[in-house]
């Protein structure tokens, strides 16, 4: 099973980007399965959130949060802590929308690229780096995702963010 923490504040889209990967997951084959849910405290704006991905190859019945993920993506840098660490499987990697470098870390600048296409959440962006970094679904996939959940009128814009983080990892 592949998991993914993402961490955010309430309001930056951690869950809908959590949603989106299950969802670009499953789009073309009927032996995917994902499942996507959040956590989170006080039901306010800027508040922390945690969101969860889990994708199998089987039905995915367990509900609990996730203990050890394959990536931890952070939507805001202040949310990361070094024992963060503590939470990955083997090889897992935390991906942070920073731009600082930060040890441990694979940082990038999400922010950048959800100005230049106007967004005021950059969820998109990170989802498009981790697809770009983790091969764990494809750039087409993630596209379909968004146009099936989103609203007509922010499609392009987030998709065009989205595939601009992937041709960044590639370069």
């Amino acid at each position: 099973m592949h998991e993914v923490i993402w961490l955010g504040r309430g309001g930056q889209g951690a869950f809908t980007a959590a949603k989106l990967l299950g969802a670009a997951y499953t789009i073309d084959n009927g032996e995917k399965y994902a499942l996507a849910f959040p956590s989170f405290g006080p039901e306010r704006r800027g508040a922390p959130v945690r969101a969860f991905t889990k994708l199998d190859t089987k039905p995915v019945v367990d509900r609990s949060q996730t203990e050890k993920a394959d990536h931890i993506v952070i939507l805001d840098d202040t949310l990361y802590a070094p024992q963060l660490g503590e939470l990955l499987k083997d090889g897992g990697k935390i991906i942070i929308n920073s731009k600082n470098v930060i040890s441990g870390a694979v940082t990038f600048d999400a922010e950048k690229i959800a100005a230049e296409f106007r967004l005021p959440t950059v969820n998109t962006v990170m989802l498009g780096f981790l697809v770009g970094l983790s091969g764990a679904v494809s750039a087409e996939n993630a596209v379909e995702a968004i146009k099936d959940y989103m609203p007509l009128k922010i499609q392009e814009r987030n998709i065009n963010a989205l595939l601009r983080a992937v041709r960044e990892v590639a370069q």
